[in-house]
């Protein structure tokens, strides 16, 4: 699998898991006693962290604004594609 690919299929989990945690933490606001919905939650929150941790060692920040860390000498940010750009 090409290396764009190999991104590509990153960031596309990265987006399915974020889905998932937002609409999992939307159901949780009015069924916050729901237990399964909470350990699916914490999952998928955990799997979300490790995706993100993953992608930004490989391929740089995710997010700007202080969300993103920078490995490096340099101002990664600016130096490959931006996610959106993908």
């Amino acid at each position: 699998m090409a290396a764009i690919d190999q991104r590509m299929n990153l960031l596309r989990s990265i987006q399915e898991l974020e889905f998932t945690a937002l609409e999992l933490n939307l159901y949780l606001d009015t069924h916050p006693d729901d237990t399964q919905a909470l350990e699916y939650f914490n999952r998928t929150s955990e799997e979300l962290a490790n995706l993100k941790m993953q992608y930004e060692k490989q391929y740089g920040p995710l997010l700007s604004y202080g969300y993103g860390k920078n490995a490096g000498r340099t101002w990664s940010w600016a130096e490959s594609p931006w996610p959106w750009e993908m």
